[in-house]
């Protein structure tokens, strides 16, 4: 395993399900996104505001998010992003693809 760098192949592993951790992260509450990127370094998944912001803007673009101001108590107004009815069809969709993939993954598994 020494020509392959697992730090890597771990990061992009977690890039390809982070909008299925975002949609599920908003489908619970609505969140700014320092709230959401605190939560996803709490579940151990390591995300800047770099990655975060354009899949955010992507998101809300292709109908998924929805996003409103509130004042804050602590500086500048803050945008709350939540789910949108087409996002939570999409959730449901990727919901149903993670539970065939890890059933997948299980049976390849045993079969070693």
């Amino acid at each position: 395993m020494n020509d392959i760098n697992t730090d890597n192949l771990k990061s992009q592993m977690r890039k390809g399900v982070l909008e299925y951790c975002i949609l599920s992260i908003l489908n619970n509450n609505d969140a700014y996104a320092s709230e959401l990127i605190g939560q996803l370094k709490d579940a151990s998944m390591i995300v800047v505001e770099g990655t975060l912001y354009p899949l955010l803007t992507r998101q809300k673009n292709q109908g998924l998010l929805s996003y409103r101001w509130e004042e804050s108590t602590q500086g500048p107004p803050r945008k709350y992003y939540s789910i949108t009815d087409k996002g939570r069809e999409l959730l449901s969709e990727m919901d149903s693809a993670w539970d065939d993939l890890i059933q997948t993954i299980a049976l390849l598994r045993k079969k070693q």
